[in-house]
């Protein structure tokens, strides 16, 4: 078939700003939303020192490393660049960046991410929708040109 539906989409995110995602030493450049609200692609960026509180995958969750390196809480574990995480449905972990040098991640987000409390508790969940709404805002606030695919 010939219908653009079967075409390419390519996404240059050299052309794209990190978007801040609210708190400091977070960003992400969003690289494609699935329309029907199961999942996110994108690339995130961790300054150093920065820790990822304990939460949860509602769906699984791939993250390829492509620079810095951080360290799996749960485990000690460090992932450097060049690394994959597979993160099955229901995985709660924490991490923070180790080193001098920012990460960034390659992620595709399936489901949604659950941010716990101590007692296991849910304190904030985050969807694709979310993220496509922090995405629009800023694009609508600095005038800057939407990129990212909708599927």
């Amino acid at each position: 078939m010939t219908s653009s539906a079967y075409a390419s989409h390519p996404i240059d995110p050299e052309r794209m700003p990190w978007i801040p995602m609210g708190r400091p030493g977070l960003a992400f450049k969003p690289l494609r939303f699935f329309r029907d609200g199961s999942g996110w692609m994108y690339l995130f960026r961790l300054e150093p020192g920065t820790r990822i509180p304990q939460h949860r995958h509602t769906g699984e969750t791939h993250a390829f490393n492509v620079s810095g390196r951080r360290q799996l809480l749960d485990t000690g574990e460090v992932i450097g660049p060049g690394m994959y995480v597979y993160e099955p449905p229901g995985n709660v972990d924490s991490w923070q960046v180790v080193g001098d040098e920012p990460v960034v991640l390659l992620i595709n987000v399936k489901g949604a991410i659950e941010y716990l409390g101590e007692d296991g508790q849910v304190l904030k969940s985050v969807s694709s929708a979310d993220r496509l709404e922090t995405y629009r805002r800023w694009c609508q606030e600095h005038g800057a040109e939407f990129l990212a695919t909708c599927e």
